[in-house]
């Protein structure tokens, strides 16, 4: 049975408070994933005297999360199947645990009703989950990438929206469990590849817009053979169809529907091969800001004027390449206070035999960090997805976790192979200086997990005060990271929401912990294709109780919340601290 947390006695609930087609074949040797194809030799294995306690315990099976993601691949390499699989923490029913919505991709050449569905399962607050998907509503049969989770319509449920190779789908939750598909009705069936989304209110208008991350224009009859040198099948990589779609942005009406107003809000202005996506105030002025990751292509920085319009200013502000002017294959992405100076510092992962990204904000600009934190070269022999700056040890220094699978085989290798696209996870510990190093044992479990991951979701599933993580592997079962990280040190959790008791999506929580100030938002969207926990959670080491709480929400209204005791989780609720 899993850890139960303290709860906050003032809640009565378990929670406290268009390429033409091309004729033949492509190499797919051009590019950044033709170098991910290279022969590399592997990271040395771990030795008996490496070894130290696990920080996380595989626990999918008797949770009953059996969940397998199937890509559809059977002879011919479908580009999207490479990069397909997401997945969703979210409280579907508002009794304070997560929940899991999984997303299938299942085949590419067969219709929708002949697709496994998407499955959506329900935690019994007991350790165990049970599948819920039948009758529910939540049975998208789209070719599925990933998925956002936000209460649009502001009846305080959490609603999800589906990001598929083709058309997307928004899924009204009524707080039982039941969802209505309402796309047409909303107006946000976006039909390109789209990849990660996020729900944010981009106006300040007190309901969610939409933000839609689009890939690459790739329908069956674009599809293009790619090939190694040696003339070996392989999958394409997206420069194969040089081919970026404009990602889109959809403002809530606040009726239900949503206006697409990508066009007069700048998103025509530049294009790229998105992948990931984060949100959050970047530069300060009080409006939020939209960071893409981008595969092969700069990234860009939509910097937001005045609440519809937006200008992409990566270059500018030192985030659309790397220090040597490179672009690089970026997938997963973060921001957080990485260093508790205030302002958002951002993260992205990138492909096998690229360094890591950490752009430190420096008020105005970044800085690329990367080598000064220890990530120059600690996580290069993986190609990565899914991943998240988080506590996991609660030691009060931020860890990262990286779900790793390769998007090309090593080049000789077979294609019979059980999975030749496999990689174990990667666990990295930071310290107290801000510097990362692998912790033992690798991956954090102790038998290496060794998958091709996609999706990581992060989150408290059983409300004891440690981060979990949930991954999606291809052409696998799921991946149930139990965090029992040994030494744990204190801890403290809020959930921040408004007076109608919705998550406070993009308010800002900051504490005083010793002689630090620390700052952490309130968001889902981040990691890759993966809706997130959006409570905001802070590891504290040996410090027992935490002061100057307050909350900064979205319209600049600050209030004080005072002093809190640790190791508990607490609702942080507007118009009850003191302005």
């Amino acid at each position: 049975m899993l850890r139960r947390a303290e709860t906050d006695s003032s809640q009565n609930s378990r929670f406290a408070s268009s390429t033409a087609r091309a004729i033949g074949s492509v190499l797919c040797a051009a590019g950044l994933w033709a170098c991910e194809g290279a022969n590399q030799s592997p990271p040395a294995a771990q030795t008996a005297a490496d070894r130290s306690e696990p920080w996380f315990e595989e626990i999918s099976n008797s949770a009953n999360l059996t969940f397998v993601h199937k890509s559809g691949h059977v002879e011919r390499d479908y580009f999207p199947e490479i990069v397909a699989g997401g997945a969703a923490l979210f409280d579907m029913d508002g009794d304070g645990d997560l929940d899991v919505y999984l997303v299938q991709s299942s085949s590419l050449t067969k219709p929708p009703e002949d697709r496994a569905p998407n499955r959506l399962y329900e935690n019994q607050g007991d350790g165990t989950f049970i599948d819920v998907t039948e009758g529910s509503g939540a049975d998208d049969r789209g070719y599925g990438m990933g998925v956002a989770a936000g209460d649009y319509d502001n009846d305080g449920d959490v609603d999800l929206y589906i990001t598929n190779v083709q058309e997307n789908v928004l899924l009204a939750n009524d707080g039982t469990g039941t969802f209505t598909n309402v796309t047409s009705e909303a107006g946000v069936g976006d039909a390109n590849w789209s990849t990660s989304a996020a729900f944010v209110d981009i106006d300040l208008d007190g309901d969610l817009d939409l933000f839609v991350t689009n890939y690459v224009h790739w329908t069956l009859n674009d599809d293009i053979v790619c090939r190694f040198k040696s003339g070996e099948l392989d999958y394409c990589g997206p420069n194969s169809y040089d081919a970026p779609i404009p990602d889109v942005l959809y403002i809530n009406n606040g009726d239900g529907t949503f206006t697409d107003i990508s066009l007069q809000a700048g998103f025509r202005t530049a294009f790229g091969n998105g992948l990931g996506v984060v949100c959050g105030d970047v530069d300060g002025n009080g409006l939020p800001d939209i960071f893409v990751a981008n595969d092969q292509m700069a990234n860009q920085l939509w910097i937001n004027i005045d609440g519809t319009s937006f200008e992409d200013q990566a270059m500018l502000y030192g985030c659309a390449v790397d220090q040597n002017g490179d672009a690089k294959a970026g997938m997963g992405t973060t921001a957080i206070d990485y260093d508790d100076d205030g302002d958002l510092d951002l993260f992205v992962v990138n492909l096998r035999a690229e360094p890591d990204s950490l752009y430190r904000n420096q008020g105005g600009y970044f800085t690329d960090d990367t080598s000064a934190v220890g990530l120059g070269s600690i996580s290069q022999p993986y190609t990565r997805f899914g991943m998240s700056i988080t506590d996991f040890d609660n030691d009060g220094w931020l860890d990262m976790f990286i779900a790793n699978g390769r998007v090309s085989r090593l080049t000789g290798s077979s294609r019979s192979a059980q999975d030749a696209y496999a990689e174990p996870n990667l666990l990295l510990r930071g310290d107290a200086a801000g510097r990362f190093a692998q912790a033992t044992p690798a991956g954090g479990t102790a038998e290496a997990i060794i998958k091709t991951s996609r999706a990581a979701a992060f989150g408290d599933i059983d409300n004891d005060g440690a981060i979990d993580i949930l991954v999606v592997n291809r052409d696998a079962q799921v991946s149930l990271l139990h965090n029992i990280a040994p030494s744990q040190g204190n801890w403290i959790m809020f959930r921040v929401v408004d007076e109608q008791n919705r998550d406070a999506i993009g308010a800002t929580v900051r504490l005083s912990v010793g002689n630090r100030r620390i700052s952490r938002d309130v968001r889902t969207a981040y990691s890759y294709c993966a809706a997130n926990d959006p409570r905001v959670h802070v590891g504290l080491g040996s410090i027992s109780q935490i002061t100057d709480v307050c909350v900064r929400w979205i319209d600049g209204t600050v209030e004080s919340f005072g002093q809190f005791s640790t190791n508990q989780i607490t609702t942080l609720r507007r118009g009850q601290g003191d302005l």
